[in-house]
């Protein structure tokens, strides 16, 4: 079952929403256009508010639904875990778009949500304050996905190594940010 699920995760987080909601709208293709990256900020910039909400709620569940159905195959939670991390790197390397993807944090949100609410809620809430404070989604995600292995490292240890490995993925993904970042580049909104 574990494999079966780790494979269903992955195929699920190759559906890339932000390519095919532009694609449905005629919209710019995220990875062509504004930051280049395939994820609700990018279809915010490109394609407004509802297409960007559509694809934050998409990337969302197919990070939540494998995890959940995880959990419901009685799987224990190193096994949901590395499930969940099957499916964020279906988002960063999708099979059906060439292996381009997004930055997976969307997608690390419902994993975490379907792994421990909690951690959920710490990233989320990190994530919102940050970017109110200073406008920058990627340094919001940057701060709010290693913010919660402290908390998984106390109350779900058994999750604490794949979801370190699913934080090194999307800080890896965020270097051209991070570059950005530290030079005094980065886009705001």
């Amino acid at each position: 079952m574990f494999w079966l699920l780790a494979i269903f995760a992955y195929l699920l987080g190759s559906l890339s929403f932000a390519i095919v909601l532009s694609r449905l709208s005629g919209s710019p293709d995220p990875r062509m256009s504004g930051s280049g990256n395939a994820g609700a900020t990018n279809m915010l910039r490109l394609a407004g508010r509802k297409l960007a909400i559509l694809t934050l709620l998409g990337d969302l569940c197919k990070g939540l639904v494998p995890v959940v159905l995880a959990v419901m195959a009685g799987l224990d939670q190193r096994e949901q875990a590395w499930i969940g991390l099957c499916a964020v790197l279906g988002h960063l390397f999708p099979l059906y778009f060439r292996f381009r993807g997004g930055k997976g944090v969307a997608t690390a949100a419902g994993v975490l949500l379907g792994l421990y609410p909690p951690a959920a809620l710490l990233a989320i809430s990190a994530w919102l304050l940050t970017f109110y404070l200073t406008r920058t989604s990627s340094l919001a995600a940057l701060i709010a996905t290693p913010l919660t292995l402290p908390l998984l490292a106390w109350r779900e240890p058994e999750a604490l190594l794949p979801m370190t490995v699913l934080t090194l993925l999307i800080v890896w993904r965020h270097r051209g940010n991070l570059r950005d970042l530290f030079a005094g580049r980065e886009r705001h909104f």
